[in-house]
């Protein structure tokens, strides 16, 4: 599944003359982890997170501590541009959403903007990914039984079964390559695995043996 597909393209940016104050209320009032920060062409020239706008900006309280902060503190960056990160992680539009897992979990990351041919048209984030795997089972097996009978131009040839993510597909004698089939199941959002079950009818072509129950490997 293509970034495209889950990212959010209506992206809320900011300048690095923006104030960081103004970038926190943006992104506190819309929800967002970060906000690209472009400059007046347009480019993406950094980025800037929650943590960056909240770094030196919350003073302790004196009433609540023994050992105080010195009162004569260096007054912190007020402006996005003193504050973002420049060293900006990007994925293109046609990224996989499944590579884009692994660069968040492998970096840390929360969030990152898409491009398409260098031109910023969405950002994407953890919790778009998370939400691809809230779908209901119902949802998924309408939607790959809906593919696979466009793919197959037959409305019984394939049963569909989804239990917790996991697409289960029985050829009912269909003529139609497995493989094909199970790489159509792949490309539905909220999909976490699919398994060939055995057929339930002769002649199946490139179905699982008999028994055949098991993970199929990726192809």
């Amino acid at each position: 599944m293509p970034v495209r597909e889950i990212m959010t393209g209506q992206v809320a940016t900011v300048g690095p003359d923006t104030s960081a104050k103004s970038a926190a209320e943006v992104m506190a009032s819309r929800g967002f982890a970060a906000l690209p920060v472009v400059d007046g062409t347009g480019a993406v020239i950094g980025i800037v997170a929650e943590a960056d706008v909240l770094r030196s900006r919350l003073p302790q309280d004196p009433r609540l501590h023994l050992r105080r902060d010195d009162p004569a503190a260096p007054v912190p960056p007020l402006l996005v541009g003193g504050v973002m990160t420049t060293d900006v992680r990007t994925v293109p539009a046609t990224a996989d959403v499944a590579d884009l897992g692994h660069l968040f979990l492998d970096e840390g990351l929360r969030s990152v903007p898409v491009l398409d041919e260098g031109r910023l048209v969405g950002i994407v984030s953890r919790r778009d990914v998370l939400r691809t795997l809230a779908r209901s089972d119902d949802e998924i097996r309408r939607e790959v039984h809906r593919l696979v009978e466009s793919y197959t131009g037959e409305s019984d040839g394939w049963t569909v079964e989804v239990s917790e993510g996991v697409v289960g597909l029985t050829g009912v004698g269909a003529a139609v390559d497995a493989s094909a089939v199970q790489t159509l199941a792949r490309t539905v959002p909220g999909v976490v695995a699919v398994r060939l079950l055995m057929p339930r009818g002769e002649g199946a072509a490139g179905a699982a043996p008999s028994g055949a129950t098991g993970p199929v490997p990726s192809r």
